[in-house]
């Protein structure tokens, strides 16, 4: 079965504050600007998904935010997966390979370097550093997410994310 994930670096956040743990950062002006046009950039493209993923560190989940209005994917039905915070590309393909086989379309809204390492690890090409807001288009040929790990995927589309 045909299957869509499109992995998408949150947007440009503020450096950290004096004592301000990583976590907590939050969006600038500007990435809040950068996350809309990406997700005006995947309603072109793709114009549904099934599913939203997001890490629930503020900055990737007001991405995931902006991103889901722009794809008229209710907010409400976002996944917030703790593991997705700073995850490394082994854990974001342990968290896909959750995912029910129903489920076609993913947007992934995370954090790097796990997110460019996964779309390296599935396309088996070298793509450069995922810039934020930076999204990529992967199709995959898979009987069910759980067979992730043994197959990979075709490179579609990049987004630059500015």
């Amino acid at each position: 079965m045909q299957r869509l994930l499109v992995i998408c670096r949150h947007a440009e956040s503020n450096d950290p504050f004096p004592l301000q743990p990583d976590f907590e950062r939050e969006l600038t002006k500007n990435g809040i600007q950068q996350a809309r046009m990406t997700g005006q950039w995947m309603r072109e493209h793709y114009q549904r998904i099934d599913t939203l993923l997001a890490s629930p560190a503020p900055r990737a989940s007001t991405t995931a935010k902006l991103l889901a209005s722009k794809l008229y994917f209710d907010e409400q039905n976002i996944i917030y997966e703790p593991e997705l915070y700073n995850a490394r590309e082994s854990t974001l393909a342990n968290v896909l390979s959750k995912l029910p086989p129903e489920v076609t379309r993913i947007l992934l809204v995370g954090h790097n370097p796990g997110i460019t390492g996964l779309a390296r690890t599935l396309t088996d090409q070298h793509i450069g550093y995922l810039e934020p807001a930076a999204a990529i288009a992967i199709t995959m040929d898979l009987p069910s997410w759980q067979d992730i790990h043994l197959h990979s995927g075709k490179l579609m589309q990049q987004f630059s994310g500015s």
